[in-house]
């Protein structure tokens, strides 16, 4: 099978089950909910990033795109459903390919717009302590936050397909999110800003502080997705079904 029909396929597959979508409906609701409610919290926090206050739900939203990704592999390895899969399109290789960039596709299309509304309503609420927000901070960040969260839910996806488990997946990434890289990293110092969430979030501040830069960090992050969809290529090609 060529690769346009082996991607037609991997899409119908996210379309038709239920917990996808679902999933990238929860992460436009709670990352727009917890922006709003961040920037009404802000508006009387004068020293407060503005930027990254107005961004600030996308914290909470990544567990939605990062369980997207985990779930649209992890669903290859119920029921035989993998072998399907290889029996229509034999390349390894090919088929992976047309798996991420059926979930790549979707959740970028979703986060730009999440993270476009995100910042409106966190806007609204923060009133003048957003009146220093410049056009291009806001388009970057804009950009980048929906950069960042596909890169999180690729990053799910390559670490699933080297698990073979989307619940195993979960319970490293969530918590590692929750625990490790904001309670344990803040005290941890500058290495922790090499973590793969940590890195990418530089993206959504105003004026970043620490040893990466916006693009920088996203880059970083980048290269966390990468090692993790290779570990997964490399399971895939190496397992059996």
């Amino acid at each position: 099978m060529q690769f346009a029909p082996a991607l037609h396929a991997e899409w119908l597959k996210i379309r038709t089950v239920r917990s996808l979508p679902g999933a990238l409906f929860a992460l436009f609701a709670v990352t727009t909910a917890f922006s709003a409610i961040a920037g009404v919290d802000g508006a009387s926090d004068p020293e407060a990033d503005p930027l990254f206050m107005a961004l600030s739900g996308v914290m909470p939203g990544q567990i939605a795109a990062i369980t997207f990704g985990a779930m649209a592999v992890s669903a290859e390895y119920h029921d035989g459903a993998l072998r399907l899969s290889l029996g229509a399109v034999p390349q390894r290789g090919r088929w992976f390919a047309a798996k991420i960039t059926a979930i790549a596709v979707p959740m970028l299309l979703i986060a730009l717009p999440t993270a476009l509304a995100a910042l409106l309503v966190a806007r609204a609420g923060l009133g003048d302590a957003a009146g220093g927000l410049s056009t291009a901070d806001q388009i970057r960040a804009v950009a980048g936050c929906g950069v960042y969260l596909t890169l999180m839910a690729l990053f799910a996806a390559g670490l699933t397909t080297l698990l073979r488990s989307g619940v195993a997946t979960l319970s490293v990434l969530i918590p590692f999110i929750l625990v490790v890289s904001f309670v344990i990293g803040d005290a941890a110092g500058t290495a922790t800003e090499f973590l793969p969430d940590r890195a990418g979030q530089v993206v959504l501040q105003q004026t970043p502080e620490g040893t990466l830069g916006p693009w920088t960090g996203l880059a970083v992050t980048g290269l966390w997705t990468a090692a993790a969809l290779l570990a997964g290529a490399w399971s895939l090609r190496r397992r059996d079904a």
